[in-house]
């Protein structure tokens, strides 16, 4: 599949690291550093837009590194955006840990997966088919 992309920023196109990677890194656009501290959330900016076909999404998801090393992740994750929106690409960032994190220009901050998506339309009923976990919830298959 191939997908329209403007890229603003002086950083490679997003490109999968490996054969079976599914994410795409996306880079931080900065003029200068952003000290993320503890607790904090930014708005980081990447410098690029694209044009996703109908049907289609880009989720942006946490590094594992950055989430795992330094607690930083995305307080939405995952991010969704729309094939109609046309503005440039941002990442929510979130500094889960105890530490000031530094993000640098060309600093990869998150990974981006193109979904493909179903449109639904919602058919009202009074009942729906019994399973075996029926109403069952949050912990209600147990732990093992």
């Amino acid at each position: 599949m191939e997908i329209k992309i403007v890229n603003k920023s002086h950083h490679p196109l997003p490109a999968y690291e490996t054969a079976g990677a599914a994410g795409m890194d996306v880079r931080a656009f900065l003029d200068s550093d952003i000290v993320l501290g503890p607790l904090e959330r930014r708005l980081i900016p990447t410098g690029l837009y694209i044009e996703l076909p109908l049907g289609f999404e880009a989720q942006l998801r946490p590094r594992s590194g950055l989430a795992f090393k330094h607690g930083i992740s995305l307080p939405n994750a995952p991010a969704t955006i729309d094939s109609d929106y046309r503005g440039e690409i941002k990442v929510a960032l979130i500094n889960l840990s105890k530490e000031n994190f530094v993000i640098k220009d060309g600093e990869r901050i998150a990974q981006m997966v193109i979904a493909k998506h179903e449109k639904i339309n919602w058919l009202p009923t009074e009942s729906l088919d019994e399973t075996a976990r029926g109403e069952g919830g949050f912990g209600s298959t147990g732990k093992h």
